[in-house]
């Protein structure tokens, strides 16, 4: 009774999410919309995350490692492992992208040793309260989520079964299970910055039990957590990977919500009719607690459909390794593919001296600073604009290189259009990009095989697909267009659309013998305008492989190319009075350094040293010297250097 009428005190000097009706309530009891991402693979590691075969459970993956590397190796790994795969600059970037909240997957050894009832161990308490600190600092609000529950709460490998959902068929299990998240609702009872606790994840109950066995459980655990916390909300997962909320309703606490998980199905009102029938039926509050795993046009339509039916979200997961689906990509180093090969059985075992060098390295690699930013998963669930605008993925200046691949951002639809763009069947393979490769559109993607010039391609081109670039031009002029491609036929056709206008109406892609036999055809004397344009690349027949265009200005006189990111305009007006004008075009950031010398050879003016940002610079020249005296009439050089290296010289006139 004593501890109860403590727990009641704490409640009424802190604030907490609940629930009312059909909504989640913030602190300060303002209807909110959860906008999250789960630490997936953090202390749950899971075998598809790390490449490994069979999809390994937590604990099959730390036997294989512990085969190859011994015990006190195998601790330091994890130790690693962990240290980088969530560190405190993951979560400040987690608030950056904007979201609001995280789900954190725990297993239970992290609380609890295994097969030893009653005993309990502070590492779990400790990462949670480091993790807390760094919420904290970034407005980020946490839910606890039991990944991996005793014996298994079902059979596969993400909650460490051996093969059987022993959480039902050992009843002790249960037991365990209810004295860990008591234990943890103790130590929680008064933090704010815990939205609430979720229970078990995507249970799957043997044949011979139902929904109300799982109810059962529910309630034994919510009883056992409201003895000691009356505070936190309960999110119950329904049966069947969160997808049966079967007996489950009506309610069973006053501060609870249905979690349910959401893959590989459709994105209209349909695939989400049951949950928002029991919402309405039961008056409870709804939240998607795990989806992901798809393509951007599913992500974008996925939250779309959330935000309209005022339910929040939780996107899975913030990393993984060699993934288009998540925002940040860790690399596989070399040595640890050699460790999967084994695995796999097509190779020798390795050294353990081997093996542990290549896992501490592929822990390395997990650093946040090490891993690939896919900006695209972001805007694809963070811009609401993502489905109804094209937006500029990189800004490509002409003349100058575009690679096809840095098409614009938007769906499929409005920056690109494909045939297949997401995956809505559990039973059929529908991959939505073919390579799998840099960007998790409709688009196919490979990486470049032969090629010196570029690292990825657009490839499995199909009749009527297209993408669209935002182009700055800098001079409105003529220019030729040299287009990278590959086939292995010449029925291949593509034309080109500047702002709905057709400016190549029709180019024939020859055949070159391969896939990857790159072959440059060129389309000369093409009239653009100077601005910022959109440029479609329309593919009226496919079956080629499309690389990069080269825009190149035909009149040398005008702008003159230097290097491949280099382009210098002629300066104007010349002859010149007052100033003169000094176009520099560059397609990349660059080191530019501009001096200005009389017919003799002696420095007149340091006029710009520094980096000069991408796209057209301008520089003004008024016949001043260093000490900001005019000098004589004549003839003067400017001399450009860039990156220490290209080097050219123009003459100039000045009329005093």
């Amino acid at each position: 009774m004593i501890a109860i009428l403590n727990v009641l005190l704490f409640q009424s000097v802190f604030g907490f999410f609940k629930t009312r009706g059909m909504e989640i309530l913030d602190l300060d009891e303002n209807p909110i919309i959860l906008q999250g991402y789960g630490l997936g693979g953090w202390l749950v590691p899971e075998g598809y995350m790390l490449h490994i075969p069979g999809y390994g459970s937590p604990t099959s993956i730390r036997n294989r490692i512990l085969e190859l590397i011994g015990e006190e190796a195998t601790y330091q790994f994890f130790d690693l492992y962990r240290k980088n795969y969530v560190a405190e600059k993951d979560i400040e970037l987690i608030a950056d992208w904007g979201f609001n909240s995280i789900r954190l997957p725990f297993h239970y050894q992290f609380f609890s040793p295994i097969d030893s009832p009653g005993v309990f161990i502070d590492d779990g308490f400790e990462i949670i309260d480091t993790l807390l600190v760094w919420c904290k600092k970034n407005n980020l609000y946490l839910i606890l989520d039991m990944h991996c529950a005793p014996g298994g709460q079902n059979s596969g490998n993400i909650s460490d079964s051996d093969g059987e959902a022993k959480l039902w068929t050992i009843p002790s299990n249960q037991d365990r299970t209810i004295e860990i998240w008591k234990r943890i609702a103790e130590r929680y009872v008064s933090e704010e910055w815990i939205i609430g606790y979720d229970l078990l994840n995507e249970p799957v109950l043997p044949s011979e039990y139902n929904g109300a066995d799982l109810r059962d459980l529910y309630i034994r655990l919510t009883d056992a957590i409201r003895e000691v916390d009356p505070n936190h909300i309960i999110f119950i997962e329904g049966n069947w990977y969160a997808t049966d909320f079967s007996g489950l309703t009506p309610r069973f606490d006053s501060n609870m919500v249905y979690a349910f998980h959401k893959y590989w199905n459709e994105t209209d009102l349909a695939s989400i009719q049951s949950y928002r029938n029991m919402r309405t039926q039961s008056i409870t509050p709804l939240w998607l607690g795990e989806t992901g795993e798809n393509s951007n046009p599913w992500f974008y339509e996925t939250v779309k459909l959330m935000d309209q039916q005022n339910i929040g979200w939780n996107w899975w997961a913030h990393k993984k390794f060699n993934t288009i689906t998540s925002p940040l990509s860790a690399f596989i180093p070399s040595g640890y593919q050699q460790i999967i090969d084994y695995w796999k059985g097509n190779a020798a075992k390795p050294s353990a001296e081997f093996a542990r060098a290549a896992l501490v390295e592929m822990a390395s690699n997990l650093e946040l600073d090490k891993c690939e930013f896919h900006s695209d998963v972001i805007a694809a669930l963070m811009d609401p604009d993502f489905g109804t605008s094209s937006k500029p993925f990189k800004i490509h200046i002409v003349p100058g290189s575009l690679m096809t691949v840095d098409y614009d951002f938007g769906t499929n639809g409005v920056a690109y259009n494909d045939v297949d763009y997401k995956k809505i069947r559990r039973d059929e393979d529908q991959p939505w990009n073919r390579g799998y490769a840099y960007r998790n559109d409709g688009v196919d993607i490979e990486k470049s095989a032969t090629s010196v010039t570029g690292e990825y391609n657009i490839g499995w081109i199909e009749d009527s697909e297209w993408v669209n670039y935002t182009v700055e031009i800098v001079y409105t002029g003529k220019y030729n267009i040299d287009i990278r491609v590959a086939s292995t036929s010449n029925n291949g056709r593509l034309q080109l659309i500047l702002d709905n206008q057709v400016v190549v109406n029709s180019i024939e892609i020859p055949n070159t013998g391969g896939w990857y036999n790159w072959q440059t055809i060129t389309v000369e004397d093409i009239n653009l305008p100077k601005g910022t344009h959109t440029l479609r690349v329309n593919f009226i027949k496919g079956g080629f492989n499309l690389q990069r265009m080269i825009f190149t200005a035909v009149d040398n006189s005008l702008i003159e190319k230097i290097t491949t990111y280099l382009y210098i305009g002629k300066n104007y007006p010349n002859p010149f009075n007052d100033q003169t004008i000094i176009p520099i075009v560059l397609t990349k950031p660059s080191l530019v350094k501009l001096n200005i010398f009389d017919l003799q050879g002696k420095l007149i003016r340091n006029l710009y040293n520094g980096e000069m940002i991408r796209g057209l610079n301008e520089l003004f020249w008024d016949g001043t010297d260093n000490a900001n005296v005019r000098v004589s009439a004549g003839v003067y050089y400017y001399r450009i250097t860039v990156d220490s290296t290209a080097t050219k010289v123009k003459p100039m006139l000045y009329l005093k």
